[in-house]
């Protein structure tokens, strides 16, 4: 969105402003509530400030909230040092907020006990509907209500994601509607049916095209609803064991990947690591929606400066991520027969592994990184060449200018197929070789960029329907084909907004725990006398650890170099606190269920967290 960010900040000059006391007059040169409602352009002006909340791409300036790699980095698939990052203990003091900055908890991947943007898309409805018919014609006016409910579904879809059971406000809720205002929490199902009909509102009225293809139009809408629908239809069949309501979700999830998968507009033409690093998305028909970065207006990021290899990653890929990659003969390391795939140091990882890997990770060991496994994924591949140099603005601090995929296609495909195998499993239609080649196999046929062409890396054999490879590890409740689906987006999304909400979606955070997953507490396997031989220092004795296969730790003594060899331990390493069932959600904070007491109201808090 090459616009989007001066757009940004002509709306905020256009902010309604209260007129001053001077004889009541209204300000005839400060846009208002009173006389902004008056042209199309106004009501596409006013869309434009719900983008810096919702697409988020990288964020801007040091800002996490959303943003890949920097806000988006507990999961299983990631390790620090010393004691794991854990869940909260304790309902907070407060969680409120009324911010209209992006707010992100990270442990929820989600937003705080903040309805001013349900509010916001509610007030732009109303003043939508006050134009019917003088300002805005039937078509216009089925677009921007389309827009403003696509806004509404998109927050309620988070908060339920993070809370669960929510207050459902379909409308302006004025400051003396005491009783709506302070009414307790809907059940989550009402309020999703509420997104439902907002989303299928939007799948048959918004535009194709407003003009500018970055503009939020049916397409980018379609792709959000996709990954909406499927959260909550998988949260629906594993959490609720609700197959009427799941399936329900579900289907809009494939009916909203249709239209995006059938419109001819996107396909698979680019190389993975210029999905993320590229100065200009425009041409990338991969991508569906995007953030453009540009310097001279002063709009940058930083997360490629924490892909420049000298940044430290304090929270890093771990071992169960490495794992997971698959072999590019399709086949998990311990069935393939690709020469060394058991073999899982990083050299030869790389090699043996789906082009993804390569993609994702730096080529050899990196101090830099709490596992020593580095991940470059988010910058181009200039700039971790720069190593040991300085950095030019675009690869340091804050002002980098790659842009950012905001909706990708293979995040819809993925989406599709994965609500298509669930649906299988509950009476509905078997997934077909077509769909697997619609989808995954798709993903698997993206060109290689010329560094992994150099490395000799190869592309991954198809998904052949009547070769599901059966994963040793596979859990036992999970059929074959969609353990690979979900394997496909654990390798496909690494640091970006999927995995925790995933394991949470299917009701698997049992990965987190490392009593259950060791490998989440280790780092690839490495020979340090080879490999590193920079740490074999005094420095690092009583400090530097392996463990060999069958679990045994060796720490460095100065005279055991030699025995260095096995899966890196990160330092001091030590499992998270024990946690139950009740972290799927968040708990409300205490000073807003005080709150609603002081009112006289009941707000009652989340299941587990009294």
């Amino acid at each position: 969105m090459k616009k989007y960010s001066l757009i940004l900040m002509t709306f905020i000059l256009l902010v309604f402003i209260g007129c001053d006391d001077f004889l009541d007059r209204p300000s005839l040169t400060e846009m208002n509530d009173d006389n902004y409602w008056t042209s199309e352009n106004n009501v596409r002006l006013f869309s434009h400030g719900f983008y810096e909340n919702y697409f988020v791409g990288y964020n801007v300036a040091w800002g996490t909230a959303y943003a890949p790699l920097r806000g988006y980095y507990f999961s299983d698939d990631f390790t620090s040092r010393g004691k794991q990052g854990g869940f909260e203990t304790q309902a907070p003091s407060s969680r409120a907020s009324t911010s209209s900055t992006p707010s992100m908890e990270t442990t929820y991947a989600g937003p705080t006990w903040n309805f001013s943007w349900v509010r916001k898309s509610n007030l732009y409805l109303d003043r939508i509907d006050g134009m019917k018919g003088s300002i805005l014609n039937d078509e216009s006016y089925n677009h921007w209500s389309a827009v403003a409910r696509f806004f509404r579904g998109y927050e309620y879809s988070r908060l339920v994601s993070v809370f669960g059971d929510v207050p459902y406000y379909g409308r302006v809720i004025e400051d003396s509607e005491l009783d709506t205002l302070y009414k307790d929490r809907d059940d989550r199902t009402m309020v999703m049916d509420k997104v439902y009909e907002d989303f299928e509102y939007v799948l048959e009225n918004m535009r194709t095209s407003d003009g500018n293809a970055q503009y939020l139009n049916r397409y980018i809408a379609a792709g959000f609803i996709s990954r909406f629908m499927l959260f909550e239809g998988t949260w629906q069949k594993y959490h609720m064991n609700n197959t009427a309501k799941a399936n329900k979700y579900l289907q809009q999830a494939v009916k909203a990947a249709n239209i995006v998968m059938s419109s001819g507009k996107y396909s698979f033409t680019s190389d993975f690591r210029s999905l993320f690093g590229s100065q200009d998305l425009a041409s990338n028909k991969e991508v569906i929606m995007y953030r453009h970065y540009d310097a001279a207006l002063g709009v940058t990021h930083h997360v490629a400066s924490y892909s420049n290899l000298t940044e430290g990653q304090g929270t890093a890929p771990n071992l169960a991520l490495a794992k997971a990659f698959i072999c590019n003969d399709g086949k998990p390391y311990q069935l393939s027969t690709v020469e060394n795939a058991d073999k899982l140091d990083l050299s030869n990882m790389i090699a043996t592994r789906d082009p993804r890997f390569e993609a994702t990770f730096w080529d050899a060991p990196m101090k830099e990184s709490a596992t020593l496994l580095y991940a470059d994924k988010f910058i181009d591949r200039i700039g971790p060449t720069l190593y040991g140099s300085s950095y030019p603005p675009m690869y340091g601090s804050n002002t980098n200018t790659n842009d950012a995929p905001v909706m990708r296609l293979s995040e819809v495909v993925l989406n599709w197929i994965e609500a298509k195998a669930e649906m299988a499993t509950m009476s509905g239609a078997a997934v077909t070789q077509a769909d697997l080649d619609a989808s995954i196999n798709a993903i698997r046929q993206r060109p290689l960029d010329a560094v992994a062409t150099e490395k000799g890396i190869t592309p991954t054999a198809p998904l052949m329907l009547n070769a599901i490879p059966d994963d040793p590890e596979r859990d036992t409740d999970v059929p074959a084909l969609i353990w690979e689906i979900r394997r496909e987006r654990r390798m496909e999304f690494v640091y970006e907004h999927s995995r925790l909400l995933d394991i949470k979606r299917w009701n698997k955070i049992n990965y987190m725990k490392a009593s259950e997953n060791p490998d989440i507490m280790r780092g690839l396997w490495i020979d340090f006398q080879t490999e590193f031989p920079e740490w074999l220092v005094e420095e690092k004795e009583g400090v530097l650890k392996v463990a060999k296969e069958n679990g045994t730790i060796v720490t460095y003594d100065g005279t055991n170099s030699a025995e260095m060899v096995g899966y890196f331990v990160p330092e001091s390493i030590a499992e998270r606190d024990i946690f139950t069932d009740r972290v799927y959600l968040a708990p409300i904070g205490n000073a807003q269920i005080s709150e609603y007491l002081d009112k006289g109201y009941t707000l009652t808090q989340t299941p587990g967290w009294n």
